[in-house]
């Protein structure tokens, strides 16, 4: 059973619970990964095609009938359905599933302690005038005479392996090979991602898709509108019935040269 797949971070927007509460979520595109090799307790997957063919891929080439542009080695269990060459969707996830995601994160460069580590800089007044982003002491002097290891100073940031967890998938689109997930995932546009399905989210209530919730609401406002047109249609028909009752049967008076005769 394999619950990893490849994919590449898009763009990121909003989605809406039933409550109304709005939901930051992230576009992730996972087109159809292709099993290189399957090992025991490790599966390696290949997402893209690269144009160049180097003599050393040709063992994947040979599997997959193409040199895929991103390769990697997952932890899998065995499955006697899964062979190489055959080709992974994004129907390994469902809404409602609890997955991790990891990434590079976006490169900052050098950067100095206040951008890199939170430093609130030293003091603006007193005749200070070039201390505010200064990092302060790294030490003490004679005992231990050094910097110690992880001391936090000025440095490269960013372009790192990042991992988030507990993020929930919350729509699979297999037409267009995209998978919504809740919340922020690292790296940049496009950027790899390796998307790894651990479980389900507790008390999961999925939310109604944007086009679907406003079809029924405009579906509950015509039913409404049908039904209030007939019940005032139907008490006002129950209302001239019940006056044609209520009045007294009316009696034509004799003409009076009847009376007359019979008299």
């Amino acid at each position: 059973m394999i619950n990893s797949l490849l994919g590449t971070k898009q763009n990121m927007t909003v989605r809406f619970t039933k409550l109304g509460a709005r939901v930051a979520v992230t576009s992730l595109l996972v087109e159809p990964n292709v099993v290189l090799n399957i090992s025991e307790g490790k599966t390696v997957i290949g997402l893209g095609q690269k144009k160049k063919i180097k003599k050393t891929d040709s063992a994947y080439v040979k599997s997959a009938g193409f040199m895929p542009r991103f390769i990697k080695e997952i932890k899998s269990q065995k499955d006697e359905n899964i062979k190489s060459g055959d080709k992974l969707t994004v129907s390994v996830f469902e809404p409602g599933d609890e997955v991790k995601v990891t990434g590079i994160t976006k490169g900052k460069g050098f950067a100095g302690g206040v951008k890199r580590w939170g430093f609130h800089g030293g003091p603006k007044t007193h005749g200070q005038s070039d201390r505010h982003r200064a990092p302060g002491s790294l030490g003490s002097g004679t005992t231990p005479g050094r910097v110690f290891k992880g001391k936090k100073m000025a440095g490269h940031m960013g372009n790192s392996k990042i991992t988030v967890t507990g993020l929930e998938v919350i729509d699979v689109d297999s037409s267009t090979n995209t998978l919504t997930v809740k919340g922020a995932v690292p790296g940049a546009k496009n950027g790899l991602l390796v998307i790894e399905k651990t479980g389900k989210v507790k008390g999961y209530t999925p939310p109604p898709p944007p086009n679907e919730e406003k079809a029924a609401e405009k579906e509950e406002k015509a039913e409404a509108e049908a039904n209030a047109a007939k019940s005032d249609g139907s008490e006002s028909q129950t209302e001239e019935v019940s006056k044609e009752e209520s009045q007294p049967p009316e009696v034509k008076p004799e003409p009076e040269g009847e009376e007359n005769a019979g008299n």
